[in-house]
């Protein structure tokens, strides 16, 4: 497995935490896989057993996004005029 040439701070998906992982380490492919700046490893390119590896960001498998079933994304109600006040011109000082 490849070694990293910097040092890179990842969020381990199964505890949650940060891990900082050296310069010279041969990380674990799933924590591999969350290294995608091509500079921080030796070889410059992620290795092949982290990319088999590699997790979707939201754990869950890939849809197609255009269904033909969608419904428009609903309106915002207009703003209501501030309390006391029927119009901005309205109310002295």
């Amino acid at each position: 497995m490849a070694k990293l040439v910097k040092a890179v701070f990842v969020r381990d998906p199964d505890k949650h935490q940060t891990v900082i992982l050296r310069p010279g380490e041969e990380p674990e492919p799933r924590l591999a896989a969350l290294v995608t700046a091509p500079e921080a490893w030796e070889d410059g390119e992620l290795p092949a057993a982290a990319l088999a590896e590699a997790p979707q960001a939201d754990g869950k498998k890939e849809e197609p996004r255009d269904s033909g079933d969608t419904k428009p994304a609903a309106k915002k109600a207009a703003a209501r005029p501030a309390r006391g006040r029927k119009s901005a011109d309205e109310g002295g000082s």
